[in-house]
């Protein structure tokens, strides 16, 4: 006796790879694809490498936007390179305030 048809046809795993190519949770997928999380589950146990493709599929939200920022940063987007350094490097600028009395204002301007 043949037991249920799989759920887990062509087109939801096209969707489920899409979902985890937008950087989306198992849950959030599985609701994409309308299939239960627990399928997912039991899928990839018996398919490791589409638990794998789905590993790398979540990785593609963060490695598109490293690349829009390596494009800006190539075309010389000044507020793209300050925020790079700024994240890498911490902010090492230190601003300093200077008070002057409106006399010594007065005498900057001579």
């Amino acid at each position: 006796m043949a037991g249920q048809p799989t759920k887990m046809t062509e087109s939801r795993l096209a969707l489920l790879r899409e979902a985890f190519m937008w950087g989306c949770t198992d849950s959030e997928a599985c609701c994409y694809a309308q299939i239960a999380p627990s399928t997912l589950y039991h899928y990839c146990e018996r398919n490791p490498e589409f638990l794998e493709l789905k590993n790398s599929l979540k990785d593609m939200p963060v490695m598109k936007s490293k690349r829009i920022i390596t494009n800006a940063l190539d075309d010389g987007d000044l507020n793209t390179a300050n925020r790079v350094v700024d994240r890498k490097e911490g902010q090492k600028i230190v601003q300093t305030n200077v008070e002057l009395t409106h006399e010594q204002w007065l005498d900057t301007l001579d």
